[in-house]
This record gives C-alpha cells, structure tokens and sequence, in this order.
C-alpha cells in the first residue's frame, strides 16, 4: 500500500478510536447522572481516557511480531481506546459493571479481575474490553475500548508503582518491591473500611 494511503488509514483508525471513546464515556456520564437523580450517589469519581499513540501501537505490534499496519493494529490490538474510571468504592465498580454490560449495544469480549484475583505485586483493577458500534457517515463499524475500574486508593497506589517502574527503568530493588506489595494489602485493607462505613451511614 502507498504510504499516502497507509497514511490515511491510521488517521481514520485512531479518529474512529477516539469515536469509540466519546460514546463510551457519554454512557458513563449518564449513567452516573442517573444514580444522582435516583439519589443513589455518584458511583463514578471521575474518568480519564486516551487513544494509544502511534509510537505506543508500533512498540506492541513490534512485540508481538505483527506487521506494522493498520489493520493488523485494529485485528490484534484491543485497548488502543482506554478509559478509566475511579470510583469510591468497591461495590461501585460491581454497580458500573452491571449497568454498561446490561445495555444492549455493548457487547463484552473480555474481563480481568485484577479486584478479586490481584497480581502477584498487589496491583487491583477491574478490566474489561467491550465493544460498541459508531455510527459514521458511511455505516456503522464496530469499535473495541478497554475500560479500567478501580477505587481512588487503586489509582493512587497504581500512579506510584507505575512512577517507581519508570525510574528504575523495570529493575526495581527488591526491597522497594516487597514495600509496594505491603502497601498494596493496606490499600485493600482501606477500601474495605470504607465500605463498610458507608454501608453503614446507608443504613442509619
């Protein structure tokens, strides 16, 4: 293919991924503003999302040994539209789940429970790729997102293991790993508290 059209293809690629993360966070949205209504609180803290870069998409494809195309990227690159959503609590992220899976036009392909099986150094998050359809001038075309759930103490101790594993570059001391580790068991320790004091004030 001409790089003129190789070219063309990426920027429709991404364009179309950022689509696919403008619908998916516009659920999320009303879907929050409709616990508030039902005065049912704020499930959702707050939400970030992105569009992998380029460079980001090349280094996956490089590492998977899959040609360096758009179409591949599409084929076998499944979180290249990411969206994370911080919630208070625990059981918040079971209630975010349920209510996006139960709508009709999203299909779930994918789920890692990082909450209830965490990794070995302590990480908890809640993943899952869906796939929902946009709508364009041409017809409609299937988008895959991979959502991210977690708790604000999740995303805090998240946000400094990822710091720690930038500056050291992987090779992170022992002994700094087992502090993480630690750490992450007073973070569960935490939302655990939190939750039972806010079942608690529900039911006063």
């Amino acid at each position: 293919m001409p790089p003129v059209e190789e070219l063309k293809e990426w920027r429709q690629l991404l364009l179309w991924n950022q689509f696919a993360l403008d619908e998916i966070t516009t659920k999320l949205k009303i879907l929050n503003e409709e616990c508030q209504h039902l005065d049912e609180g704020n499930p959702i803290e707050h939400i970030k999302s992105r569009v992998k870069s380029i460079e980001s998409i090349s280094k996956k494809l490089e590492r998977k040994g899959i040609p360096f195309t758009a179409r591949s990227a599409r084929e076998h690159i499944h979180d290249m539209a990411g969206v994370r959503v911080i919630c208070a609590f625990t059981s918040d992220i079971d209630k975010i789940f349920t209510m996006l899976s139960q709508q009709t036009d999203v299909k779930v392909k994918k789920i890692k429970d990082y909450v209830g099986k965490p990794k070995a150094n302590g990480y908890r998050s809640f993943h899952i790729i869906v796939e929902i359809p946009i709508f364009l001038k041409g017809g409609m075309e299937l988008m895959e997102v991979e959502i991210q759930l977690r708790t604000i103490a999740m995303d805090f101790w998240a946000s400094l293991e990822h710091k720690i594993y930038y500056k050291f570059d992987k090779e992170v001391p022992d002994g700094l790993i087992d502090e993480l580790t630690k750490t992450a068991n007073i973070v569960n320790e935490l939302d655990d508290r939190m939750l039972t004091i806010n079942n608690r004030i529900k039911e006063s």
